[in-house]
């Protein structure tokens, strides 16, 4: 069987049948969406959204294109000019591989939010997802894997992660001494005053070591 990409298939599906997902971890400031709604207003619509079927509710959950489907609910004249449709490709695909694709449109155009991406692990994860199947499907190293765990700080999310034996402190009473503790030797006061007095010395004080010194 021969495959047919998504794009050639493309149909025009009412916009109020289309939803985002929970999910997508790319963002646009404000001057980028400018610029998009004046891309589709001056060219149209040039890219279809990607979307999933969902046949049992009949909607249309967006997989890629969230940005373009906001340009036409936020600016009127864009959704008369395109009679309130949009141009949608599906893609027929598991919830995690929906999600795996939604991350490689986003880092092919260089644009995703850490914190959002922290959460897809973490999702994928609860999903039954490997650390492996993560790297492959989504184009990280282990390193990116290990840094976005870290952000959302659940430790389930380490469990194939592996961790040096921690060292844990043990009680005097719990451990045998090589010698009993009462046999420590201890400085006694006469001995302090001693080292003192010695300390309190002048050098002349010691013949031969001072003719010693240089001259």
């Amino acid at each position: 069987m021969n495959f047919i990409s998504p794009a050639y298939n493309v149909i025009a599906v009412p916009i109020e049948k289309i939803v985002p997902n929970t999910y997508n971890p790319n963002s646009v400031a404000p001057p980028e969406m400018k610029l998009l709604y004046d891309s589709i207003r001056e060219d149209g619509y040039t890219m279809p959204i990607v979307c999933y079927y969902d046949s049992g509710k009949d909607i249309y959950m967006i997989v890629d294109g969230f940005h373009r489907y906001r340009i036409m609910l936020d600016h009127p004249d864009i959704y008369e000019r395109e009679n309130g449709k949009l141009p949608v490709s599906v893609i027929n695909k598991s919830l995690d591989n929906r999600m795996a694709s939604t991350i490689r449109h986003n880092r092919a155009r260089g644009s995703h939010n850490v914190d959002l991406m922290s959460n897809i692990v973490k999702e994928l994860h609860e999903l039954g997802r490997s650390d492996a199947w993560i790297a492959k499907h989504l184009g990280m190293d282990r390193d990116e894997i290990l840094r976005l765990k870290q952000i959302t700080g659940l430790a389930a999310l380490f469990r194939e992660t592996p961790f040096s034996d921690a060292w844990e402190p043990v009680r005097v009473e719990d451990t045998e001494l090589s010698y009993p503790v009462d046999s420590y030797p201890v400085d006694s006061p006469a001995d302090e005053k001693e080292d003192s007095a010695e300390e309190d010395r002048e050098p002349e004080e010691y013949g031969e070591e001072k003719d010693a010194l240089p001259v």
